[in-house]
């Protein structure tokens, strides 16, 4: 299958058909080159806030709960256009208000989209310093594997993929297919999503779809800068790219990074791999439960 990385640009809307349209032709173009599976940033759907207009994309409450404000229209649209186009969407994640659940505190979603529907949505584990304080985002409860016709798809949502434990479990659950959003405001932030990502690859022998913000957003609260490539990677072993590298973009350039995978050579590499890290990550709890602290010699005397 070809799947496809967004490296997305948030844009100042003037209105809602400025959101569609520029959504639409994006969906179109990815299509166009035979894509199946896109896969959007997260907090892409931040750009919602200018619908609000300045004082409130500049406000982070604001510019929050004016983004979490056309959810549902943004969620009927990507499923019109995986619908209309035949394909799998993960849309750009934003917050998502549940009365009842958190308070008045967001969460951040990622939903997926097949040409028939949505197949349900993941919210962001564990949030990042600045996620909790000011932006005062809510984690989620519990990750999800979607069982679609292109294969078994995990989300691990920008800081969320720097944490192996939930790439393991996603693994363990099946999951072939590893998609990473993500919104990094400095190269330093990017890197260590680029690495988490190669790792939960490279350790769960998948495949992983990184998709950054790229660019400024100057009157988005929170937004104002974003560093990044989109990326596409896979276990550095037979069948694939010693680099671990399928395919990946130029830094900071807006557009679509695709190629095309094979869920065959992820079984295969699975079973006969050079390395076979999924079958053997339970090794390393024997280690693990003997750590001990050995003292050196300091005597000099």
């Amino acid at each position: 299958m070809r799947v496809a990385a967004a490296a997305y640009p948030l844009d100042w809307l003037n209105g809602w058909q400025d959101y569609e349209t520029k959504l639409g032709d994006w969906v179109a173009h990815a299509a166009g080159d035979g894509a199946q599976l896109l896969v959007f940033p997260e907090y892409a759907a931040m750009e919602l806030a200018s619908l609000g207009g300045e004082c409130v994309a500049a406000d982070i409450r604001g510019a929050l709960e004016e983004a979490a404000r056309h959810r549902a229209a943004a969620d009927e649209l990507h499923a019109r256009l995986a619908a209309r186009h035949g394909v799998h969407i993960l849309c750009g994640s934003g917050p998502v208000l549940e009365v009842g659940r958190m308070g008045d505190r967001p969460v951040n979603r990622a939903t997926l989209f097949s040409p028939d529907g949505p197949v349900g949505h993941q919210d962001k584990a564990i949030m990042t310093r600045w996620e909790r304080d000011p932006w005062n985002m809510a984690s989620g409860c519990g990750l999800n594997v979607f069982d679609t016709e292109l294969g078994r798809i995990g989300v691990l949502i920008c800081y969320d993929s720097e944490f192996p434990l939930l790439g393991r479990a996603l693994a363990e659950a099946g999951a072939e297919i590893l998609l990473v959003p993500s919104a990094t405001e400095t190269m330093a932030g990017f890197t260590r999503v680029r690495v988490g990502a190669m790792a939960r690859a490279l350790e769960n022998q998948m495949i992983a779809v990184h998709a950054p913000i790229v660019g400024q957003a100057p009157w988005c609260c929170g937004m104002e800068e974003n560093t990044g490539a989109a990326s596409i990677y896979a276990p550095p072993d037979r069948g694939f790219p010693s680099s671990g590298i399928i395919a990946e973009g130029q830094m900071g350039r807006p557009g679509w990074v695709m190629a095309d995978i094979s869920l065959d050579a992820i079984e295969a590499v699975r079973a006969d791999g050079g390395v076979l890290n999924l079958a053997h990550w339970p090794e390393q709890l024997a280690q693990v439960s003997q750590v001990r602290i050995i003292a050196a010699n300091r005597d000099k005397s």
